[in-house]
């Protein structure tokens, strides 16, 4: 493999498994503030413990996952320098942001929460919460600013081969962050869900602590399923979004080589075959295309044959379709995977309205333990289908990817940081299992001290657990 191959598969590698941490972190913080408003509001001690319970779990990610991020930005100067350069100007803004505001305000704020339960009013500590949360999608957002900017470039004019940033109003207002921005956020606040509900399911099904987990599993079920349902719509959106602005990204994702009739079905299924250019065979569902690329039934959408022509009398001569298997298979499984979230997450809303949470099927009670992993598994697909689908460039129509690498670093300097920032990645990545694991198999009232100017009738109701002690 070259330096190019390398480069591209240490940046896949490392940003995949970072962001295994961040929509945690986004998901939990959301969570965790609603569950100690419930405290504030209706003063019962039973949302104060699953404020502190859960909290660990979003303390553990912070702490584990924090230093994840920092080789994104190492990976810019050491293997996509001549990237760093053409875009740095206009890079440098939002990242500054990020780093200095938003992150600033997480780590801020959550130090002031851990520490400042028995320091703080409540009004303020949970304020605290609030902001940490806040933080976390100021920081998505700045983030996806520069990720738009690389989709669709605004606000910029060439100097000296240069991008420059001209107008930052224009960045943060791009029509690409504006769906990628709350798509983005509700897949976070999914996958925040789905980990409290698939633990609570877990402790249910074995009758642990039943009114604490039966009451964690209701609320994180009923956030899964708006969550989930606004994944979907905004995801709508960003495709429709991008037919008009990216519409080879979408052709691929359709496995579409030549335009489509008129209507133009959707393709469940395919055999991509992309040295013939052809599909060997295609289950297909009429009309639906047309539907989700204009919201009517009808319109024809182009294909990747008649875009490649296209973008050849625009850019010039290469070769502009990307690696059509990867974008055709990544986008169906984002969507499996979201369609199944919602299918389970409206079940267990349904069962948690009509009290028959504690009659729930095993299977079920089992499947929502295995669904902690569908948001990671969606947010894995949707980010492959986003930028592998953008190939052959790294900022579309100005730079391209194999302009983007570092000249001077070899591809055995490239495979030894690959190596290394992998193992120890998945070494974070082990530690974080391990700890939550621990976590979860605690009772939610080890290390409870209740807070005894409320009175609560039931304070420590939990079955087989003397809290008290």
């Amino acid at each position: 493999m070259d330096v190019l191959e390398l480069a591209r598969l240490q940046f896949a590698t490392t940003t995949i498994l970072h962001f295994v941490f961040v929509p945690i972190s986004m998901g939990l913080s959301l969570l965790i503030a609603i569950m100690e408003t419930m405290y504030v509001v209706t003063k019962k001690e039973l949302y104060k413990k699953m404020a502190k319970f859960w909290g660990h779990f979003l303390l553990i990610n912070f702490a584990v996952g924090v230093v994840t991020g920092i080789l994104q930005e190492f990976q810019f100067g050491m293997n996509w320098s001549n990237f760093s350069r053409f875009v740095g100007d206009v890079f440098g803004t939002p990242l500054a942001i990020e780093a200095l505001l938003a992150f600033f305000l997480e780590s801020t704020f959550i130090g002031l929460w851990v520490f400042g339960w028995d320091r703080l009013s409540k009004g303020v500590h949970l304020t605290c919460m609030w902001l940490v949360s806040i933080g976390t999608m100021l920081s998505a957002f700045w983030i996806l600013t520069a990720n738009s900017f690389m989709q669709r470039p605004v606000g910029y004019s060439i100097v000296d081969g240069r991008a420059e940033l001209t107008d930052i109003w224009a960045m943060i207002t791009n029509e690409q962050v504006l769906w990628e921005f709350p798509h983005t956020v509700s897949a976070a606040f999914a996958t925040g869900a789905f980990l409290v509900a698939g633990i609570s399911a877990w402790k249910l099904l074995r009758r642990k602590d039943v009114p604490f987990f039966k009451t964690s599993f209701t609320l994180s079920i009923a956030v899964a399923s708006i969550s989930s349902i606004a994944i979907a719509s905004f995801g709508h959106g960003q495709a429709q979004f991008l037919v008009e602005t990216q519409p080879m990204k979408m052709a691929a994702s359709e496995g579409l080589w030549e335009t489509s009739e008129d209507p133009a079905p959707w393709t469940i299924v395919a055999g991509i075959d992309p040295d013939k250019q052809e599909n060997t065979f295609e289950l297909k569902i009429p009309y639906l295309l047309s539907y989700l690329s204009y919201n009517k039934f009808s319109g024809a959408v182009p294909g990747m044959k008649e875009l490649q022509a296209e973008y050849e009398a625009t850019y010039g001569p290469g070769n502009y379709i990307p690696p059509v298997r990867t974008t055709f298979w990544s986008f169906r499984i984002m969507v499996g995977c979201g369609s199944l979230m919602i299918l389970l997450a409206l079940y267990g809303l349904y069962l948690s309205v009509r009290k028959k949470l504690e009659q729930a099927h095993p299977v079920y009670m089992n499947m929502m333990l295995g669904a902690i992993a569908l948001p990671f598994v969606a947010n894995t697909a949707g980010w492959i289908m986003t930028e592998v689908g953008r190939q052959p460039w790294t900022v579309f129509g100005l730079l391209r990817t194999k302009d983007s690498v570092s000249a001077s670093v070899s591809a055995h300097q490239v495979l030894f940081s690959l190596a290394s920032f992998t193992t120890l990645y998945l070494i974070l990545l082990g530690i974080l299992a391990f700890l939550f694991v621990r976590e979860a198999r605690k009772s939610p009232y080890d290390h409870y001290k209740p807070d005894v100017t409320i009175h609560d009738p039931y304070p420590y109701e939990g079955g087989d657990h003397h809290a008290a002690e």
